[in-house]
């Protein structure tokens, strides 16, 4: 079972993962909302479904 520690830590992990770019490259970062920004919904969908999936399995993986 997940405990609120291990949701505090994930989520922790992921906000440093996240300010990794802008904080080591900002003009690539902003080059890559722009593309993103570009997409239509069927598109950011279909990377969100694909980014689920994978996060899904690289957990079960992890913790089982």
């Amino acid at each position: 079972m997940i405990s609120w520690r291990d949701l505090g830590a994930a989520l922790a992990l992921v906000l440093i993962l996240e300010g990794l770019l802008p904080f080591l490259s900002p003009e690539r970062w902003r080059r890559t909302l722009e593309t993103i920004r570009k997409l239509n919904d069927g598109q950011l969908r279909n990377m969100g479904l694909i980014l689920i999936s994978v996060g899904a399995l690289l957990l079960y993986f992890v913790r089982f």
